[in-house]
């Protein structure tokens, strides 16, 4: 049987089983139908199209163009910065020497009935804050001397101290930060950003990710991933130690000619199937088969920290053609410098029970503020050096907050300090992209076990993000199984008591 003879039968029997299935009123109604109530809740915004207008997302075989927000933004690109295992606040930002007064007491009964924790069970002691805090700059913020180089830049920051969660678990705490649900399947925010606002940069991807400190976050790939969206707008992953790609290089017998050879053929068949059965992830097939291409040699470029001047390197403590930290700081101002919408970096390690030397509050927790605190520092002050830093949204913060009593896993005494995680207060911070300088928002009580006032949840956060670059969390919307989703979902203010 020839090609033609297949295509003919395939063509009679699926108009043939049309006739027998309601799937084809709810194929012939969907764009009808689909497109007044997108319409209606898209409220005549332009905000898919292209910066001309002319351009649809959906029609175009660049799913990345460049697209304008819904209104004037004040930042181009974000760096998150997440200490996953979450930093405790207490011994970082949250200064209450009302708690070193409870040292080693029983813990409360009010503290502790009704309430849910990861490890904490029976009744632990209560613990002061293992650190010696000092206020800083012209703001006063209280930092502690954890973060040394940190505290010389205080002024720059606005910190947000009441921040809450319903989330006791890493995985799903560590989603809820980033995709706005405690459960797999969201895209991150770093989709929804690309999705927006397209790419400033053709050459590189919109999405960037880098991950330190040996593993990766407890929720795994998905707090990059795309979701439900088109796979192009899910993060990519870069190294700061080898290749920057996994398989960027020509394989074997393959030179640079060949393979845009074998790329333009591998296209002309995706673009006959786009056109028969009209899917957008083949547009992002396409578009992610020319990007690997052309990244080919942008990435070696703009990922080769060698070439930095030694001023650069011991400004931020790095160490090339290492895994590390600091590697990926100064990495995230390259990127951001190229014109990358938004770098995440995963610092894993932050997780401090007091099970091990590693995870005690009084070393493993010292060593971690150590590599952080250099390298986060010299982000802030070379992003403004180089006039990055008013159009560079800088976050940083982790996905719960810790207890103020010691943790006793399973009713015992831990071995070493360490605190349990806390969802009922932690401290996030903001920097750049049009939040204001030196401003501290919300209260914690005087042990710093619960917020008082200026309350934030994870949604506010990533209503703030996305109105800094110019959205309406409201308004970014995506269909899919028949209705709008927005990465804030039903919930969500912007703290505009921290905007400029």
């Amino acid at each position: 049987m020839s090609r033609d003879d297949r295509k003919i039968i395939r063509e009679a029997t699926h108009r043939s089983l049309e006739q027998v299935t309601r799937r084809l009123f709810f194929k012939d109604c969907f764009l009808g139908m689909g497109g007044m109530a997108l319409g209606s809740l898209l409220g005549g915004c332009n905000w898919l199209g292209a910066k001309d207008g002319t351009t649809d997302i959906f029609n175009s075989a660049n799913p990345l163009l460049a697209r304008a927000p819904h209104f004037p933004a004040k930042a181009k690109s974000v760096i998150y910065l997440h200490m996953a295992g979450a930093p405790s606040q207490l011994e970082l930002f949250d200064y209450k020497p009302d708690l070193m007064k409870l040292d080693g007491q029983d813990c409360p009964q009010s503290l502790l009935q009704g309430k849910k924790f990861a490890f904490i069970r029976g009744v632990p002691k209560m613990m002061g804050p293992q650190a010696v805090f000092k206020q800083r700059g012209q703001s006063g913020a209280w930092v502690s001397d954890h973060l040394p180089h940190f505290a010389t830049v205080a002024d720059e920051v606005s910190f947000l101290k009441a921040v809450q969660t319903d989330q006791f678990n890493h995985g799903p705490a560590q989603l809820l930060m980033h995709t706005g649900t405690p459960r797999l399947g969201r895209p991150s925010m770093g989709s929804w950003v690309t999705y927006g606002l397209g790419t400033e940069n053709n050459n590189l991807p919109g999405f960037v990710v880098l991950t330190s400190g040996g593993k990766f976050p407890d929720a795994g790939k998905s707090v990059w991933g795309s979701g439900f969206l088109p796979s192009v707008y899910q993060g990519v992953q870069c190294r700061s130690e080898g290749d920057p790609v996994l398989f960027l290089k020509d394989p074997a017998g393959m030179d640079r000619d060949l393979r845009k050879a074998s790329i333009d053929a591998i296209n002309e068949a995706n673009k006959l199937s786009y056109e028969e059965f009209k899917d957008p992830e083949i547009l992002s097939r396409i578009s992610q088969y020319e990007m690997a291409y052309r990244m080919q040699i942008s990435v070696p470029d703009v990922m080769n920290i060698n070439d930095e001047p030694d001023y650069i390197h011991q400004m931020y403590g790095t160490q090339p053609n290492k895994a590390c930290f600091a590697n990926n700081v100064l990495l995230a101002r390259k990127l951001v410098e190229k014109g990358v919408r938004f770098v995440q970096l995963f610092d894993w390690g932050w997780d401090s029970h007091g099970t091990d030397e590693n995870l005690a509050i009084d070393y493993g927790f010292i060593n971690k503020c150590r590599s952080m605190d250099k390298p986060v520092t010299a982000l802030l002050l070379d992003l403004k050096q180089r006039g990055l830093l008013g159009e560079t949204l800088v976050v940083w913060g982790g996905e719960f907050g810790r207890t103020p009593m010691q943790e006793n896993r399973d009713g015992k005494k831990n071995p070493f300090k360490g605190r349990d995680h806390h969802t009922e207060a932690f401290t996030i911070w903001m920097a750049g992209g049009g939040i204001k300088q030196g401003t501290s928002y919300g209260e914690t009580d005087e042990i710093g076990y619960a917020a008082i006032n200026g309350k934030t949840t994870a949604f506010d956060i990533q209503a703030t993000i996305l109105n800094q670059l110019g959205f309406d969390h409201e308004k970014l919307i995506y269909p899919f199984q028949g209705r709008p989703f927005r990465l804030t979902d039903v919930h969500g203010r912007v703290i505009r008591e921290i905007v400029s």
